[in-house]
């Protein structure tokens, strides 16, 4: 069973962590390539994990060098990120390299944290944005990073785990409205993340 919460204890130094931070990176690579799906043009789901949010931790306190302090601090940020059983936790961003572009596309997106679902045959599972900070700012300009969760039913479960269902990722906002169709690996790989 996949572990739900990072603990001190799965941390590694930074030290050792700077050692084996290639091949980390490189065994990770194909289970991100994975939980990447990309909706639209911009916008892209990356599902997180167990896995890929310990690696986070580790890359931060490597970066940072902010010992027992910051892996509190780090622990209580990242943990909320790892997928409980009954749902998928995605970091969503909208990557547009222009920054012109980007401040254009984002100040028409506002509430769009309110716009992501995961749709299991012909049922949406509406995201919950994480409720750490505001999403879009008073004056209507979205963020280009949104930290959201998918809460599903048993019978979702279900239905996402049989083959024969359709499983799309996506966008409805009345600005960006897109859709993908999550392939047969993805699925199975995200399927990991349910108890």
């Amino acid at each position: 069973m996949t572990k739900r919460s990072i603990g001190p204890g799965d941390v590694i130094s930074p030290d050792q962590f700077g050692r084996e931070r290639q091949a980390r990176r490189a065994d990770l690579l194909p289970k991100k390539r994975l939980r990447r799906v990309d909706v639209g043009p911009y916008c892209t789901f990356y599902f997180e994990c167990f896995e890929t949010m310990l690696f986070q931790i580790q890359e931060m306190l490597f970066i940072e060098r902010g010992g027992d302090a910051q892996l509190a601090d780090e622990l209580a940020a990242y943990n909320p990120l790892v997928p409980q059983g009954d749902e998928l936790v995605a970091t969503i961003m909208f990557e547009i390299d222009d920054p012109r572009r980007r401040a254009a596309v984002l100040a028409r997106l506002g509430g769009v944290e309110e716009c992501f679902f995961v749709q299991v045959g012909d049922e949406k599972v509406r995201g919950l944005p994480e409720g750490d900070v505001e999403r879009t700012r008073d004056d209507g300009k979205a963020s280009s990073v949104q930290f959201v969760h998918f809460r599903f039913t048993p019978a979702q479960i279900g239905r996402f785990r049989d083959p024969q269902t359709q499983i799309l990722a996506g966008v409805d906002h009345e600005t960006y409205a897109h859709m993908a169709i999550l392939s047969p690996a993805a699925r199975a790989e995200l399927a990991a993340d349910f108890a």
